[in-house]
């Protein structure tokens, strides 16, 4: 009898312990929940943009020479490429500027008039690209390297960019005023809702390189047709960095 009437506080006490504990649980999450929905925030888009005038030009070159063999081709692009080299080392570019950007050897076919297309194009003869890109730290040197690389062979089309060397300075100024901007935006919207801003919660960035305006991609060929002149007028123009910014401020009242 005793022990039916342990058994049956054991009982009770589980379950009103269990009962107990059901009923905190809804309240738990009730209180979260409420905590969750007192977390309000606003999410804005911050846009900064500065403008830097370029330091540097890159000159994309390339010389293309036309032979029977590809070896005859090879050494007529050599003789063409190093005199290109040597001119640019006597304008005073560094090792370090000068760089191949790519060796390309093909044959040119000619193709029969064979309707049934039996026949295989033949190899009639070769032709050698050799491309070379410069980094040219005086603008003011860059018209006349152009005009005498092409006097010295180079006759594919190529290209001219202005750039800045070192673009951190550009960047950090365009994120400063990215950020303000947000701030600011951030801070009309919540005043105009009669509340105030908070702390930032997260922030996330969107980086454009500088890049020129569209210049000069110039058609060496065309240029080599052309009567020579003083040197290739030129503009360097300023590079534009953008940075935007999305930032997450918390709204207090």
């Amino acid at each position: 009898m005793t022990h039916r009437k342990t058994a049956a506080l054991l009982a009770s006490a589980f379950i009103a312990v269990s009962m107990a504990g059901a009923l905190s649980q809804p309240a738990f999450a009730q209180e979260k929940n409420v905590s969750e929905k007192q977390q309000t925030f606003v999410v804005v888009t911050g846009e900064g943009e500065v403008q830097a005038a370029p330091d540097m030009a890159i000159l994309d070159l390339s010389v293309l020479r036309e032979a029977k063999t590809a070896r005859e081709a090879l050494t007529d692009n050599n003789k063409a490429m190093s005199k290109v080299l040597g001119a640019m080392k006597e304008a005073g570019i560094e090792d370090r500027d000068l760089q191949t950007s790519g060796v390309n050897i093909q044959p040119t076919y000619t193709y029969p008039n064979d309707k049934n297309g039996l026949k295989a194009p033949k190899i009639i003869g070769y032709n050698v690209t050799n491309g070379l890109t410069v980094r040219v730290r005086d603008l003011n040197k860059v018209g006349d390297l152009l005009d005498k690389s092409i006097d010295l062979g180079v006759n594919q089309s190529g290209g001219l960019r202005f750039v800045n060397d070192d673009p951190s300075k550009a960047l950090m100024d365009a994120r400063k005023k990215a950020m303000e901007n947000a701030m600011e935006k951030a801070k009309i919207l919540t005043e105009t809702a009669g509340a105030k801003v908070g702390r930032v919660l997260e922030i996330t960035e969107y980086v454009n390189n500088g890049r020129p305006m569209p210049m000069a991609r110039t058609k060496m060929i065309a240029m080599a047709a052309e009567p020579a002149s003083d040197s290739v007028p030129l503009s360097a123009g300023e590079n534009s960095y953008n940075v935007n910014v999305t930032v997450k401020f918390e709204i207090t009242q």
